[in-house]
């Protein structure tokens, strides 16, 4: 198992916070003209983000799900094994980060919402960080795959393979 994420890649990680029906959290992109984020049809996406220097993966997951849903009341289910990658299509990689990654490492938990929904909130964030989403919802988690931008559906699949266990049946 690789405890770095592959060289040329950003380093990140994605949520998979299930209620506690089994479905999963997804966002709406609020921003939807940027090109590496959304295609059209495909807007909604589990919390993800990147890691800071010196920052532990697990530590950047619970940062990145308080600043983009609120969320706060969860327990940890378990880590995916290793990082899951994908490359950002050549037109979009030459805009994104200034071309300096490839694509994104990204580093999966599952996490189970123990909170109240009303504790979700995507407009206004706590810290005064910027709204990622502007809509949600909860979904099982094998639909996951078909509703993200294409380029990043082959993690959606292993991530859905991965924490299966913990989803609805």
């Amino acid at each position: 198992m690789m405890t770095r994420p592959p060289a040329g890649y950003r380093p990140c990680v994605g949520l998979a916070l299930f209620n506690r029906e089994g479905h999963v959290f997804v966002g709406r992109r609020a921003n939807r003209s940027q090109r590496e984020h959304v295609a059209p049809g495909h807007e909604w996406q589990m919390p993800q983000g990147g890691i800071d220097p010196g920052e532990a993966p697990l530590a950047a997951a619970y940062r990145e799900l308080r600043e983009e849903t609120s969320v706060a009341s969860v327990s940890l289910l378990a880590e995916a094994p290793g990082w899951l990658s994908y490359d950002l299509p050549r037109e979009i990689g030459k805009e994104a980060w200034r071309g300096r990654y490839r694509g994104q490492a990204q580093k999966w938990f599952a996490l189970r919402f123990e909170g109240d929904e009303d504790e979700i909130d995507i407009l206004t964030p706590v810290g005064g960080h910027k709204a990622e989403f502007d809509a949600w919802r909860w979904v099982p988690l094998a639909e996951t795959p078909a509703l993200i931008i294409p380029f990043k559906r082959e993690v959606y699949v292993e991530v859905a393979r991965l924490f299966e266990p913990f989803a609805a049946g």
